[in-house]
C-alpha cells in the first residue's frame, strides 16, 4: 500500500531486455534503507526490489507490467517517481495506492497560472465511472485531486512542491502517464453490482 506522496525522483540507469520480461535498474537516493524483497512504486507501478547497492537498486518488470505501462519505453537518463510501501506505524498522506496501474493516459494540456500548473490528462473510457469531481486520483504515483471532469479527460491543480519535486515538471503535450483510480469506486462497484439493473 502506497500513499501518493512521492518521496523522491530516480533515474533509470540500466535496462536489460530478457526472454520473460524487462529488468530494470533504478539510481536512488534512499538506497541505503532498502532490503530485498521490498515494494517501490515506480511512476505508480508496485515493483519488487531485486537487489541494491549504494548507487542503485534492481526491479523486474514480467510481459503483463511491460504490456500495461510505459515503463518498458523509458532509456536510461529517463526520472521516475518513487515511493516505497508505507510502514504500518506511518504517517498516511494523500489517499489509499495501490500501485496497479488501470490504464495509460496522456497529458492534454499544460498552463502555469500565477505559481500554479493546471494539467490535463486524457481519461480511458474504460476508468471514467470510478473518477468524480474533487474525487482522488493517482497519476504517475502521485496523489491528486479531481478539479474538473469531462468526457474522455480530467485536470487537475498542481502546487509548486509537487511541480517541482515530481515529473511532471518534465511533462509536455503528448506524454504518457499511469493512472490508478481510488480503489474505494472499485470496491463500492463491487458491493452494489447486484443492486444494479
Amino acid at each position: 500500500m502506497f500513499t501518493g506522496i512521492v518521496e523522491e525522483t530516480g533515474e533509470i540507469v540500466e535496462r536489460e531486455r530478457t526472454a520473460d520480461g524487462l529488468r530494470l535498474r533504478v539510481a536512488a537516493q534512499f538506497v541505503d534503507e532498502l532490503e530485498r524483497g521490498q515494494s517501490v512504486a515506480v511512476s505508480g507501478a508496485c515493483l519488487t526490489v531485486e537487489e541494491h547497492d549504494a548507487e542503485g537498486f534492481s526491479l523486474f518488470l514480467s510481459e503483463e507490467t511491460v504490456e500495461r505501462t510505459y515503463l518498458g519505453d523509458l532509456e536510461p537518463g529517463a526520472a521516475v517517481n518513487l515511493e516505497r510501501a508505507l510502514p504500518a506505524d506511518g504517517r498516511f498522506d494523500g489517499h489509499f495506492v495501490q500501485g496497479h496501474v488501470d490504464g495509460v493516459g496522456e497529458v492534454v494540456g499544460v498552463e502555469q497560472i500565477e505559481d500554479d500548473w493546471v494539467f490535463g490528462f486524457s481519461l480511458p473510457a474504460s476508468m471514467g465511472r470510478y473518477v468524480v469531481e474533487k474525487g482522488s486520483i493517482t497519476v504517475d504515483g502521485i496523489s491528486l485531486t479531481v478539479a474538473d471532469l469531462r468526457e474522455g479527460s480530467f485536470t487537475v491543480a498542481i502546487i509548486p512542491e509537487t511541480y517541482d519535486v515530481t515529473t511532471l515538471s518534465e511533462k509536455t503535450v503528448g506524454d504518457l502517464v499511469h493512472l490508478e483510480v481510488d480503489v474505494i469506486a472499485k470496491y463500492v462497484e463491487s458491493l452494489t453490482e447486484g443492486y444494479r439493473g
